[in-house]
């Protein structure tokens, strides 16, 4: 599947270099990283500081952030 798909069948704002904050627990600071592709329907994000891309559910406990954003 590709990121197109995850965008259309999700509707979130995925791309390919594109930055996200991950936040499992809502009480804490989350990690940033960047998206890198996709494996089925997930995205594969390299973490800030990670050598190696994980798999994200779209929609799980991610937050896409524009340009503007100072995170980036």
């Amino acid at each position: 599947m590709s990121i197109e798909w995850v965008r259309s069948n999700y509707g979130v704002p995925a791309k390919r270099g594109g930055r996200v904050e991950y936040n499992p627990f809502k009480d804490a600071r989350g990690k940033f990283g960047t998206i890198t592709g996709t494996r089925g329907p997930y995205l594969l994000i390299r973490l800030d500081g990670s050598k190696h891309s994980g798999s994200y559910h779209p929609t799980w406990q991610l937050r896409y952030l524009d340009a503007g954003d100072p995170a980036q």
